[in-house]
């Protein structure tokens, strides 16, 4: 066999993995290719480099907000210290401060492309948003101060900043610098007050005075502080703690919200007494007595109108009667008042008005309330003040994620028709007007080709997201709960439910995207069969079928060996014939008396009424596993769905099954370990004490009676046992009968699958490393049996299927098997009990000696077995719904340490074989046009000559891969990933034109091996796992795409294509856009005659170095920014916006100097008319005497 170039050896990875991939590699083995048959590859590490592309979703736990009403931008920070900021529809951005504490204010410099944040741990940072991935500028960190809040005017560099002990320091934001300007706690309040004001919870200057700012303490007391004069002009007195201030845009009165639920509005020249004092919610006594105190008002605006009242919105304020009443936003306008009911708690809001600046009428049109899981825009204009529709993908979290799926390059047909039967699901009633947070611009990529995210959740409903060039936007919603019966109360709960709460979450999917075949599986142990169509249909019978699978831990007892009852085995090639009788389609009358276990039973009730489905999909077929003797079915594990074979295959801790949903009937239900070849030296026995045997004949007896409820949910199959085996084989001694041996374990199982969704997505859930590996170590662990397990095997002579039934107290009702990708004997006892893991359908050689490909089946196990399923379809299409599928095992192909995640298949040129598809066609439309649009799959490729290999498997564990050259079955490559950790996800993707194996590792790598020979390209310590919703949602895609749940709110795609990260600056949005500020609102003839319009301040005398001096240095530490340099080139970078910047540059430059030519004939004007005066002075008094004057 070829030896490898060492270099391509240790190319991207350590020395101790490149040395046992080379040692692996270059065994020699029987039945290797030649030098000449390996596979040219063309990836290498140079196409890999893995970095975060963007975030979607609604932000984790915010808790502040911000907007610049010139560049149309809004900024959210989060209590983790991200910042997330929105723009147009599309335009989106993250960024996180490093510190990770709590944003507690923004502050927009407007029109600026700059953003001030203010955090928790007393920390101030200046970002730029003028490049496409923001970075900061400036940052300072207060030592000996705690900050409580922030104020920058409009077109000011001077920024407020009060804090907990009263006072307020100065920073320039230009260069982020303290002035030595502070305006002290004891200084701004009366010399008489005994007490402590608070902390300050308001800065605010007067609209019409610059020179005036309006300071709020907590404990009620409000100063007009004069920035010139260094003195409080006035100071207002209420006996409430003070929330929020808010100005009339005259600058001559101002409203406050206290913790009483009451508005204090005080006019500025009357400090005395308040203008008017109201409770907007209070009950107000007919005996002229106060209001009953309310909640507080957190917050309150005051916005004036042109040609009506003026708005005042606020927060809060609510009855205490009101117990259990939801979140309200309050909008006064004029008498009317409007209360609007929220779905979860207020955090902030803003009101979006038409100019920036605070002197002149602030014409209220919107109202952006930011909820603790939603955002909500209100549009002030219309009557019933009605939502905007939300374009941003903020509906992730709608119910918790409980599985993601993640496809890039799918059909180009698949997005439109999808988002055609999505857009009929929109609610009505929003606001006519358009989404006003409207500024940035969308990247300019050359990523166009479709992806698709799917992601399924607790209550049971699926999503399909258009992906395509880093934008998310939901194009369909499935409801998969709408197929079952829903209990009204908590009596009619059923008490088959195997989980406590959410019954319909969904665990696993599988989707064709070209066939456009879904299938589901959902926590009750039920799977669910979908077809796409764009007609509408009503279905009055929905289709069931139940299956009962069993334990299968213990082996098939057998007869004596010298007796006449053996079976006789059918031969390979045979295929079963029609079932006898159809299976149900409701389902049976199962027991479930108290008196006896239940059995038989589904975990779910299908509905019986006739089912209304829209276009798009609708149910085929649904499939539950029901109760075994009191036994409850367990969780499936694995799923998947073939178009071209009709066939859908699911699995859990009990075995497998195979269903024919064209024909709607079950092929096959075989234990783990049947699947094993009884020569199979992979196989594993229990050990456990022998027990006397049980007659033989009646294990034989296939019209016993006690097997006919096990017969309804059956269908009868061929080649049940190994078609590999000899006749010597046949003839063996059977195993004799066993049972199990009672252990304790010291953990009972997981919570069951819904729990734990909750629990992740609560925000108080934290979990270590180490308690993330216990509860993978218990994801598989099965309570031991109560009593031995009797276990009595059953053999049909006529269909030769060999069955298992298990005593119904093996296993205990309080087991789940938890999905998880980490099931394997890395973290589980050798004998616990053996889960299907994975499964692939393809066209491939079943045994050593076919020189055929045909149909086939890889079964992956969570103890590291994979197996090979022979697949016997009936020749041609009308055939194919006569005719039953052949079955047959053919024991174990090879073994791998661990469980097995990923399998695919290659031929021997390199290229990736897809499992065989049917294209889509309507279910629903006539016959000739469904044979119109019914295309067939291409043909197999063409045969194995003998004694060649033209197939490569590839194989996939939690520890290893390994290729398997078929059909010789002789493993070529093998490679260590990981000794210490584990793999949790790993896929064969396509990149750069050729295929490798992505892999991600509880210790946070991810890692690409090359195809078929398994070369390290990439390894990379990304994200150390902290949190089972990472492991759970993990998964990669083709052309270097890959994605996670990063919080129970939010999804974060990465890249490791080198290509996409060259690309990334070119196809991530824009934020900031050349924009003219609006011009400031004209003063009036007599205002400027009088001297009644704005008065200016010039704060850089006030403030700066020269007059106020410079502040303490151990008061605040500057810390330069590191997006100083990379601030510079992303606002220097792309050729439209250095022209606009160019331009901008060139007006202000040329307005600058328009201004100072006015300036210059101004003073000359002044000039002659000064040389005038003093001329004619001069004329007056020339020929006077001194004496004279």
């Amino acid at each position: 066999m070829k030896k490898f170039n060492i270099r391509k050896v240790l190319d991207g990875l350590t020395a101790a993995s490149s040395s046992s991939s080379s040692s692996s590699a270059a065994t020699s083995q029987p039945g290797a290719p030649r030098e000449n048959d390996v596979v040219q590859e063309t990836l290498q590490s140079e196409h890999f480099q893995l970095c975060k592309t963007v975030r979607h979703g609604f932000p984790y736990q915010p808790s502040s907000m911000a907007f610049d009403p010139v560049q149309k931008i809004l900024a959210i920070g989060t209590q983790t210290g991200a910042l997330r900021l929105f723009g147009r529809a599309g335009v989106e951005c993250y960024c996180q401060h490093e510190s990770g504490a709590a944003v507690i204010q923004l502050q927009f410099l407007i029109n600026e492309g700059a953003l001030v944040s203010a955090l928790a741990d007393d920390s101030i940072h200046l970002w730029n948003l003028r490049q496409k991935i923001p970075a900061i500028l400036h940052s300072l960190k207060f030592n000996r101060e705690r900050i409580t809040y922030c104020h920058l005017p409009f077109q000011s560099k001077w920024l407020y900043i009060g804090t907990e002990r009263g006072n307020i320091h100065i920073v320039n934001v230009e260069c982020f610098t303290l002035s030595g300007y502070v305006i002290m706690w004891n200084k701004a309040i009366e010399l008489s007050t005994k007490t402590h004001p608070g902390p300050v919870v308001h800065i605010s200057d007067n609209p019409m005075d610059e020179g005036k700012l309006l300071i709020g303490f907590e404990c009620g007391v409000v100063v007009l502080w004069d920035l010139k004069s260094k003195k409080a002009d006035y100071r207002y007195n209420y006996d409430e703690a003070i929330h929020s201030v808010a100005w009339h845009h005259e600058g001559k009165q101002f409203v406050c919200s206290h913790s009483d639920g009451t508005l204090t509005t005080w006019n500025v020249r009357a400090p005395a007494k308040a203008a008017q004092i109201i409770t907007p919610h209070g009950k107000q006594p007919k005996d002229g007595k106060k209001p009953e105190p309310c909640k507080p008002i957190l917050k309150v605006e005051y916005k004036t109108t042109r040609a009506g009242d003026p708005f005042m919105v606020l927060s809060g304020g609510l009855s205490y009667d009101t117990v259990g009443r939801r979140a309200c936003l309050t909008v006064m306008h004029g008498k009317s008042t409007a209360v609007l009911e929220m779905d979860y708690p207020i955090v902030d809001f803003l009101t979006l008005c038409e100019t920036p600046y605070p002197n002149d009428f602030q014409e209220p049109y919107a109202v952006v309330v930011l909820l603790e899981k939603d955002l909500v825009v209100i549009d002030l204009g219309q009557i019933g003040y009605p939502i905007f529709e939300n374009p941003y993908p903020l509906t992730v979290h709608e119910s918790p994620v409980t599985c993601c799926e993640y496809f890039a390059d799918c059909p180009d047909e698949i997005i439109p028709a999808l988002y055609s039967v999505g857009s009929r699901q929109k609610r009505q009633g929003f606001s006519k007007k358009e989404w006003p947070i409207s500024g940035g611009n969308w990247g300019q990529g050359t990523q166009s080709y479709p992806e698709i995210i799917i992601t399924g959740h607790a209550d049971g409903s699926i999503k399909f997201w258009d992906a395509s060039a880093l934008m998310l936007q939901v194009l369909y919603k499935l409801k998969t709960a709408k197929v079952f019966e829903r209990a009204r109360g908590k009596e009619e709960k059923a008490n088959t439910d195997i989980v406590d709460e959410d019954p319909f979450a969904i665990q696993t999917l599988s989707w064709c995207p070209e066939s456009r075949m879904l299938c589901v599986a959902g926590v009750s142990a039920h799977v669910i069969i979908y077809r796409f169509s764009k007609q509408e249909v009503t279905t009055e019978v929905v289709q069931l079928l139940e299956v009962r699978m069993q334990c299968d831990l213990s082996d098939v007892d057998s007869p004596d060996p010298g007796g006449d009852q053996t079976p006789t085995l059918p031969t390979p090639g045979a295929s079963s014939s029609p079932q006898e009788s159809e299976p149900p389609t409701q389902p049976s009358t199962g027991s479930n008396s108290s008196d006896g276990p239940r059995d038989n039973i589904p975990c779910l009730q299908v509905r019986s009424s006739p089912l209304k489905q829209s276009p798009g999909y609708q149910v085929e077929l649904v499939i539950q596993l029901v109760w075994v003797s009191g036994e409850p079915p367990q969780q499936i594990t694995s799923l998947a769905v073939n178009s071209s074979y009709g066939l859908v295959v699911f699995g859990n801790s009990n075995g497998l099954a195979v269903v024919d949903y064209l024909q709607k009937t079950l092929l096959l239900n075989m234990g783990t370990s049947e699947l094993h070849s009884p020569s199979d030296p992979y196989q594993r026995q229990p050990r456990s004490p022998r027990k006397a045997r049980q007659p033989s004949g009646a294990l034989c007896d296939s019209n016993d009676g006690s097997n006919a409820s096990e017969d309804r949910c059956k269908s009868p199959t061929s080649g049940s046992t190994s078609p590999c085996n000899s006749d010597d084989e046949r003839k063996q001694k059977f195993i004799e009968k066993v049972k199990f041996k009672s252990r304790r374990f010291s953990k009972t199982v997981a919570n069951d699958f819904a729990k734990m969704s909750r629990k992740i997505s609560s925000s108080s859930e934290q979990k270590t490393d180490q308690e993330n590996k216990r509860w993978r170590s218990l994801t598989c662990k099965k309570r031991p049996c109560a009593k031995d397990c009797q276990l009595v095997s059953r053999m049909n002579q006529k269909w030769g299927i060999c069955r298992t039934k298990s005593d119904p107290n093996c296993y205990a009702k309080d087991n789940s098997f938890t999905r998880s990708r980490s099931s394997s004997v890395t973290s589980i006892d050798r004998e616990s009990r053996e889960a299907i893991s994975s499964f692939y359908f393809c066209e491939s050689y079943p045994r050593k000696s076919d020189s055929a490909l045909s149909p086939c089946l890889l079964v992956g196990t969570t103890h590291g077995s994979v197996m090979m399923v022979a697949l016997s379809l009936p020749p041609g299409a009308d055939q194919r719904l006569q005719q039953p599928v052949g079955i047959a095992s053919c024991g174990t192909l090879i073994r791998l340490k661990g469980g097995i995640l990923t399998m695919a298949l290659l031929d021997a040129t390199g290229t990736l074989l897809p499992p065989p598809y049917e294209s889509w066609y309507d279910p629903n439309a006539s016959d000739e046009e469904k044979e119109k649009g019914r295309r067939r799959r291409p043909g197999s490729p063409p045969s194995s000559q003998e004694g060649t290999d033209t197939q490569f498997a590839i194989l996939c564990s939690e520890k290893q891969a390994k290729v398997v050259a078929l059909p010789s079955q002789t493993r070529i490559y093998k490679h260590s990933i990981t000794e210490t950790s584990f793999v949790l996800r790993a896929d064969v993707v396509q990149m750069a034109g050729a295929n490798c194996i992505a892999c991600f590792c509880a210790n946070g790598h991810i890692m690409t091996l090359s195809l078929p020979s398994l070369r390290p390209l990439l390894d990379v310590n990304y994200l150390p796992l902290t949190d089972m919703r990472i492991a759970r949602t993990f998964c990669f895609s083709n052309l270097g795409q890959a994605l996670y749940l990063t919080s129970p709110t939010e999804i974060q795609r990465i890249t490791y294509s080198q290509e996409t990260c060259d690309n990334l600056q070119e196809m991530l949005s824009e934020l900031f856009t050349p924009v003219e500020t609006p011009e400031a609102p004209n003063r009036g003839f007599f205002k400027g005659l009088f001297g009644g319009g704005a008065q200016s301040l010039d704060r850089e005398d006030l403030f700066g170095e020269t007059s106020a001096g410079k502040a303490s240095r151990s008061l605040a530490q500057h810390i330069p920014g590191p997006g100083g340099m990379e601030g510079m080139k992303g606002a220097a970078s792309g050729v439209v916006g250095d022209l606009a910047r160019a331009r901008i540059a060139l007006d202000e430059r040329g307005q600058k100097l328009g201004e100072l030519e006015e300036r210059t004939a101004a003073m000359m004007s002044s000039a002659e008319s000064f040389s005038k005066h003093a001329h004619d002075m001069m004329l007056k008094y020339k020929d006077k005497k001194w004496y004279q004057l």
